[in-house]
């Protein structure tokens, strides 16, 4: 008994840690839990709130959307334009925070940080597209109380279609002009222009007639039809100006054909000479068909005076193949060049190599094996091939190989000669 006194204190003791431990455990754990439960229910209130702020900026996008469509019959484009982008950016927010909104209402365990930051997101995303489409929509509010005394403008626009049918009906006079003297593939573009030019008369005149309709009637609105009646003018213009453009570059395109024709005999004789002298075959013969397709364009240039748009061009798309076949044959001479003039130092790089392997084999003779025999002979067999070769660039190919076949075998007869 007195030897298993001391057993009891202890086990009491022991006992007494085991309970604070565990009861520190629990302590830990409930705290936990009561500060994941107070987590969870401001991260509820978050969410909740979030979703709400992103039900308005969804409704808020599809009305600025809608607005865009008012804003560009009313207006046109241009002046839609920016609500056009800042819906655009909206539209780009307004997806993040959907596919956040979706992952907080998927079936996955999220930790309450986790929600928090999603849902802060999702406010802070539905704050932006708010804002933004407030300031592009502030900007439209100002252009309509602008324009409420836009039917001031319409006798301003009424002169300005008159000057426009002006220059219509001049334009249509040097067309008239212009087709004794060109084809008529030379003046289509032209001729597209003034149409076009006369149907965006036609509307501009058709659009300020509404706007003078409906100044009878107390209450409809005018800025659109005016909207459109200076928009069709400005095309209208631009389309004429077009036409106004036709015969001074009718002209430059002629004097441009002239300068083309000039280069491309210049350009003839330069490549002529080039392929009479070139040594590379295959180059020569490609210049040779550059220059065959391209010498007929000098010939009967009269008689295609009536498109000098096709005609520059046709000249210059010569002028290009022709350059394209030239610098394949100065390519090719200058490899010719460059294999000429690196061929005798490679030719006794070889031959001294060789010479290298043949003293190590006479070395190594008696151990020497078939690899280095076999290396040796087709280095002198390169070699003859470089010396006889017409083409410099295959000889030069053949008196590298013979070198490094020769260095080969002269490691192959030292190491035959290390390891006898």
């Amino acid at each position: 008994m007195g030897g298993l006194e001391w057993v009891v204190p202890s086990l009491v003791g022991i006992g007494a840690a085991a309970l604070v431990l565990v009861g520190t455990v629990v302590g830990l754990r409930r705290v936990g839990v009561r500060r994941e439960s107070v987590d969870r229910r401001a991260a509820h209130e978050l969410e909740t709130s979030a979703k709400a702020r992103l039900v308005r900026a969804d409704e808020a996008v599809r009305e600025a959307d809608q607005e865009v469509r008012f804003a560009d019959a009313e207006f046109g484009p241009d002046v839609a334009r920016d609500l056009a982008e800042a819906v655009a950016r909206a539209r780009g927010w307004l997806r993040e925070a959907f596919l956040l909104q979706q992952r907080l209402d998927d079936a996955e365990e999220h930790t309450a940080a986790e929600r928090r930051s999603w849902s802060s997101r999702i406010a802070s995303l539905c704050d932006s597209i708010h804002r933004a489409l407030a300031e592009a929509q502030q900007g439209l509010a100002e252009r309509r109380a602008a324009e409420r005394g836009a039917a001031q403008d319409l006798p301003a626009l009424r002169e300005r279609e008159a000057r426009v049918r002006e220059r219509h009906d001049a334009a249509g006079q040097l067309l008239e002009r212009l087709r004794s003297r060109f084809d008529a593939a030379a003046l289509a573009a032209a001729e597209g222009a003034a149409g076009r030019a006369e149907r965006w008369l036609a509307g501009a005149g058709a659009a300020l007639a509404e706007v003078e309709a409906h100044l009878t009637e107390p209450g409809r609105p005018v800025a659109p039809a005016l909207a459109r009646a200076g928009h069709a003018l400005e095309r209208a213009g631009a389309e004429l100006a077009a036409v106004e453009r036709v015969e001074p570059d009718l002209a430059a395109a002629a004097e441009a054909g002239d300068a083309e024709a000039s280069a491309l005999d210049a350009e003839l004789a330069a490549a002529r000479h080039e392929r009479d002298a070139a040594t590379d075959a295959d180059a020569a013969s490609a210049l040779g068909v550059a220059i065959g397709d391209a010498s007929p364009l000098l010939v009967g240039r009269d008689a295609r005076a009536g498109d000098p748009f096709a005609e520059r061009d046709r000249l210059r798309a010569a002028r290009d193949r022709l350059e394209v076949a030239r610098a394949a044959v100065r390519r090719a001479e200058d490899r010719l060049e460059g294999a000429r003039g690196a061929l005798p130092g490679a030719i006794a790089i070889a031959e001294s190599q060789i010479a290298v392997a043949r003293a190590a084999m006479e070395r190594a003779r008696a151990f020497a094996g078939a690899d280095a025999r076999t290396r040796l002979a087709e280095a002198e067999r390169q070699l003859g091939i470089a010396r006889r070769e017409s083409d410099p660039v295959e000889a030069l190919d053949a008196a590298r190989r013979a070198a490094a076949r020769a260095s080969d075998a002269e490691a192959l007869a030292h190491y035959a000669a290390l390891h006898r």
